[in-house]
């Protein structure tokens, strides 16, 4: 099969025939192999028996329905779970996403060997102060910290090589990160086309402002679980070291000015201090010693994603 398209849906009953159409056109058009996977997320309209009818028709529509609302990365997760194609596309159902982008995404994955490619939404029909301003600053942060030169690496419209979407999780609100777990994960060949953003034409937006808070929670989750997930040790003992020398090189100090009678010691802010430094320093440290307990007894800890492998 040459490509699985996963559509995470919520409430988008009447957008869904439209795309459905839109899709097959293109597919027929290109002579492609395919299935498109229709994840709804708990919605509250009729967006699974639009799925039930649409499936009637072509066999190669499937749909997942969630009993409740889980979030956009739990329906991806799934959706990457059930794709059998060689490419893997993947785009939101509210018609802002335009499959006519498919057969180039597909020629960059399958000829020029991209592991993924990222569409840039360079010109949007978005409001300016909620979504457009907000966007290029998370943008140029996730850029700056990640090392990924995107644009845009929250647009919905994605496409992978199949071995990429099997050796990920996508959990919690981090679908946005998916070019960085990518690149954690080993597939470091990450590229960008600039996508048409098409207007809305029917229902809001599911998104609030609280996904950019949300989203740099998550981005520091990533970043520090892809650098020391596997050896707590050397983040946590290493802060809680200094933390614990700077404590006790500082309580030394209050104590020799204290038998100098220089100060008094109930009376020293400093010898507080000190000692604070000392107990964060060796809860720390503590902390990273339990994690790294933790991580030798976990079933994944000597679990690695290999790429090629020759045998006798």
């Amino acid at each position: 099969m040459n490509i699985s398209i996963v559509v995470p849906l919520f409430n988008e009953d009447e957008s869904l025939p439209h795309l459905a159409e839109w899709i097959d056109r293109v597919m027929e058009a290109n002579g492609f192999t395919y299935e498109v996977i229709m994840v709804d997320d708990g919605s509250k309209d009729n967006s699974w028996n639009v799925i039930e009818e649409l499936h009637k028709k072509n066999p190669c529509y499937k749909g997942v329905k969630f009993r409740r609302n889980y979030g956009k990365s739990a329906a991806l997760n799934v959706g990457f779970g059930h794709a059998q194609g060689d490419v893997v596309i993947t785009m939101d159902a509210d018609l802002q996403d335009s499959p006519d982008e498919v057969p180039e995404l597909y020629r960059m994955i399958t000829e020029e060997g991209y592991d993924m490619v990222s569409g840039w939404k360079k010109k949007r029909y978005d409001s300016k102060l909620a979504k457009n301003i907000p966007s290029k600053f998370f943008n140029w942060t996730t850029r700056k910290m990640s090392g990924i030169k995107l644009h845009d690496f929250n647009c919905g419209l994605k496409a992978y090589r199949r071995d990429v979407v099997k050796s990920i999780e996508v959990y919690g609100e981090m679908h946005r990160y998916i070019p960085v777990i990518a690149k954690w994960a080993g597939f470091t060949k990450i590229g960008e086309k600039v996508v048409q953003h098409r207007k809305r034409e029917y229902g809001v937006t599911k998104f609030g402002l609280n996904r950019f808070v949300n989203g740099y929670l998550d981005l520091m989750s990533i970043m520090f679980m892809s650098k020391f997930g596997k050896q707590p040790m050397h983040f946590f003992g290493l802060v809680g070291s200094c933390c614990f020398l700077l404590g006790f090189a500082a309580l030394v100090l209050v104590c020799v000015l204290r038998l100098c009678g220089r100060i008094a010691l109930t009376n020293s802010v400093w010898f507080y201090l000190s000692m604070l430094f000392v107990l964060i320093g060796a809860m720390l440290f503590l902390g990273g010693f339990l994690g790294e307990l933790i991580c030798r007894n976990s079933s994944t800890r000597n679990t690695y994603l290999i790429e090629k492998e020759l045998e006798d």
